[in-house]
């Protein structure tokens, strides 16, 4: 596929993604006054930050797309570490004050009972189709391209599901038989799942931004195939990074000294190919030495 191609349906995702986060704003907000539900309250917060995240993440796809240039040799990928750093510390936030929320009003003895439960039902139901469309493109798009700012907003919004379940839930238990605390209940789940979500991305933006060594699996593969490569007497000083959905890679080879300069370029570049064809999201520095077995 050409990189114009995966480009477009990069962009394509990304714009589906604020469309369809902007939507379920709108939709939540209303049915938040209608309802009073925390939950839902939860949930209109939660699609904020989609939308938030959505925008962020869709001008991070637009601007990490830049090629290389005089001040940035090695491209700008790094800026979907910023991005996803950004992002974490504001769900982080926006947790604990939907946390601190609940507790207050499971331990009040006069929770302020829901209303329009029917309205807010509707609504929470359009929005688990909507999200559910848009993880479906948003993995068609994952799996043609390999772009893993796609990928991952895809199982950020897999997460939100959960949470719009859980509203629709509380809902229907106030509606049936009176549960009004449930909702608090389920909007303390949603919080302590912001919470864990958040940990996991600014982990990673961290470790990236740190040049922390790349998945020990993704090493050892990379290890492999430099080990079986044929030409390659050894190899040493393998050292890698991540950049956003960029893997950085460079590597000592040992040659035969007695072979051409032509052979031992050959060999090089057929096995920086190697490295891309198994990771191709890959920037191979292959550094040829002279075998001293």
């Amino acid at each position: 596929m050409q990189a114009d191609s995966q480009i477009r349906l990069n962009l394509s995702a990304g714009l589906a993604s604020v469309g369809v986060a902007l939507v379920l704003v709108l939709l939540k907000l209303w049915a938040l006054m209608q309802t009073g539900a925390l939950s839902i309250a939860a949930s209109m917060a939660d699609s904020a930050m989609d939308l938030l995240i959505s925008g962020a993440g869709l001008w991070a796809i637009i601007y990490a797309a830049r090629p290389a240039d005089d001040d940035h040799t090695f491209g700008h990928s790094s800026v979907e570490d910023l991005v996803s750093l950004g992002q974490a510390l504001f769900v982080m936030a926006s947790a604990l004050s939907i946390g601190w929320l609940a507790i207050r009003r499971l331990v009040s003895d006069t929770p302020p009972d829901l209303e329009a439960e029917g309205a807010g039902i509707a609504v929470m139901l359009v929005a688990v189709v909507l999200t559910a469309g848009l993880v479906l493109w948003q993995r068609r798009v994952a799996r043609r391209t390999g772009n893993k700012v796609v990928a991952a907003d895809m199982l950020h919004y897999v997460g939100d599901l959960l949470p719009t379940i859980g509203a629709i839930l509380a809902l229907v238990l106030s509606k049936t038989m009176g549960l009004s605390k449930v909702d608090s209940v389920i909007a303390l789940i949603a919080a302590g799942l912001m919470l864990h979500g958040a940990r996991g991305i600014g982990a990673n933006a961290w470790h990236a931004l740190m040049d922390r060594a790349a998945d020990p699996e993704i090493v050892a593969g990379i290890e492999t195939i430099a080990a079986d490569w044929p030409g390659v007497r050894g190899y040493h000083d393998l050292q890698t990074r991540t950049a956003g959905s960029k893997l950085f890679v460079n590597l000592h080879i040992e040659l035969d000294g007695e072979q051409t300069l032509r052979e031992a370029h050959d060999i090089g570049a057929a096995l920086k190919r190697g490295i891309v064809a198994a990771y191709p999201q890959a920037e191979v520095i292959i550094h040829k030495d002279v075998w001293h077995g």
